[in-house]
């Protein structure tokens, strides 16, 4: 990664301003009224008529996907200018978590009951909308040196994520780069991390069942012991994959639920178990549905349980381009200064933007959110989570320089 002073990158000159009062304003109140009417994968209907009323004020053409909620906007793509990867893309993804809004004291807080935008989402939109605005100023004033397209992307949160289902209705035709940020409550506002390689990493759901005869818990010798063999899967089946896989690859199963019998004097016939399969490496991310089946059918088998397995495919890996890492962080410093940028390490999260990623080189920086000064740490997905606001500028900002400089290269 290169390590220039602010004053030696190129095109410093042409980069925006530091933006406005008045825009930061309406960008803040818009990311409001999204955090009061939080919508689920597949359901963004408010928030993408939202986005695209604005978009249009500006003079733009957004497009909705064929999928009903999401949509693309190109800005200075004339007709026939989208081929050989002329577009450079910024993502966010515009849905939220079915989990309650816990902040007691907060005058935007959500609105619907078990939905919130507890993973920053809302900030996301805010950041892509607020660069397209300034990127279509300068378009508009002639100082836009290539075409953009923002992609606002549903169902993020819904494995395999809908990135996959945006590719597929053609928002990367056309595109040749792609750069996202994601929030981090660990990072002070007015700061980013960044890391070369792997930054998220593969997570895939996991399903099984178990079934035997049942019985009588006096007379466990002659049936299927059902919740010892539930308890096996759950507490071998990590010792077995540590023996067939590479530990540096970081593969682990973490089960969240376990459902079986009713009465505690009856072995059960029946049980559940479901939980996540997480991967930090892309190669053996390829190979673990079939590792990972054959554990937990040995361990079962072992105990006479009978398995049925349901291994659903999630999403890859980030795995950031350097030359494209080497982008926002130099788009960082022109704009924010060397002190700007941070190290980070790779989070065991998964990101559907690494779908994108399998198609054309990008990058995904983590925004910081974290109040400077502020002790407690509110992690993602939970009901008190909430972002300083500061930051929406430090994305906007992040974006626009990166366009602007990588026009340049």
């Amino acid at each position: 990664m290169s390590r220039e002073s602010e004053a030696d990158l190129p095109g410093k000159a042409a980069l925006p301003g530091v933006l406005s009062e008045a825009l930061h304003a309406e960008l803040v109140a818009f990311r409001r009224d999204l955090h009061m009417h939080p919508e689920l994968g597949n359901q963004e209907f408010r928030t993408t008529a939202a986005i695209k009323a604005r978009l249009e004020k500006a003079g733009l053409e957004p497009r909705v996907l064929d999928l009903g909620t999401g949509l693309v906007c190109d800005i200075g793509a004339e007709e026939g200018s989208t081929a050989e990867g002329s577009l450079f893309a910024l993502r966010a993804d515009i849905d939220a978590l079915p989990i309650p809004d816990t902040k007691t004291e907060c005058a935007y807080r959500s609105t619907v009951p078990d939905r919130a935008h507890a993973c920053g989402h809302d900030v996301h939109t805010a950041v892509v909308l607020g660069a397209g605005l300034v990127l279509a100023e300068l378009h508009r004033e002639g100082r836009l040196p290539r075409p953009v397209r923002l992609l606002f992307q549903p169902a993020e949160e819904v494995l395999p994520g809908g990135a996959a289902d945006v590719i597929e209705c053609g928002a990367l035709d056309g595109v040749g780069k792609i750069i996202a940020v994601h929030c981090d409550p660990k990072v002070d506002a007015g700061k980013i991390g960044l890391r070369v390689g792997a930054i998220t990493s593969a997570c895939d759901r996991l399903e099984v069942s178990l079934d035997g005869p049942g019985g009588h818990t006096a007379r466990p010798h002659l049936t299927t012991d059902l919740v010892t063999a539930v308890a096996r899967v759950v507490t071998d089946v990590s010792a077995v994959l540590a023996r067939r896989v590479d530990s540096r690859s970081g593969l682990a199963v973490t089960w969240g639920r376990i459902e079986s019998g009713h009465a505690p004097n009856v072995i059960p016939q029946h049980a559940e178990l479901s939980g996540t399969v997480r991967c930090l490496d892309l190669e053996t991310w390829r190979t673990a549905p079939d590792v990972v089946h054959a554990a937990i059918d040995e361990v079962a088998t072992l105990h006479r349980a009978k398995s049925q397995i349901n291994y659903v495919r999630g999403v890859p890996p980030v795995v950031n381009d350097p030359a494209m890492t080497e982008l926002l962080r130099d788009a960082m410093v022109a704009r924010r200064g060397v002190e700007a940028v941070e190290g980070t390490e790779q989070s065991l999260g998964g990101e559907d933007f690494s779908w994108y990623l399998e198609h054309v080189p990008g990058a995904m920086a983590r925004l910081g959110v974290r109040a400077p000064g502020e002790r407690m740490v509110r992690d993602l997905h939970q009901g008190d989570f909430d972002a300083d606001e500061s930051a929406i500028a430090v994305g906007v900002e992040l974006f626009t320089a990166a366009v602007l400089l990588d026009a340049e290269r």
